[in-house]
């Protein structure tokens, strides 16, 4: 199994990134993915989930209504929009698949991460 993040960077307040989650070495369409994200000096958190169709998806209430997960079972990614950020999001952000085809929000119920993209968002 491999999990690989991409576009993370530096954006300003209020500004928006796309985070990507290349997925192989498994069948992508039979587990739910979720995105976790941890602080420097914080615990590593979750922050979105979706289910192994797509249809149902669940957010951390800080990032309710700002951030949008998605997949493309195609293209085996996931996907997280990230609208208005704020400072607070900074953080490493990490995709993980779930054990099964339903999410969860404990750390302790995803089998495999990716290395992790860094979100920085100041001005």
């Amino acid at each position: 199994v491999q999990l690989v993040e991409s576009g993370g960077g530096l954006v300003q307040p209020g500004g928006s990134l796309r985070l990507s989650c290349a997925a192989s070495g498994f069948t992508f369409s039979n587990y739910a993915m979720a995105w976790f994200r941890q602080a420097p000096g914080k615990e590593r958190e979750f922050v979105a989930a979706i289910s192994w169709s797509g249809g149902t998806t669940n957010y951390a209430d800080s990032v309710k209504g700002r951030f949008t997960i998605s997949r493309d079972s195609v293209k085996n990614t996931v996907y997280l929009r990230m609208n208005s950020l704020k400072p607070e999001d900074t953080a490493v952000y990490y995709c993980a698949q779930s054990s099964s085809s339903f999410y969860y929000t404990l750390i302790s119920r995803y089998n495999y991460w990716g290395q992790g993209t860094q979100v920085t968002v100041s001005s």
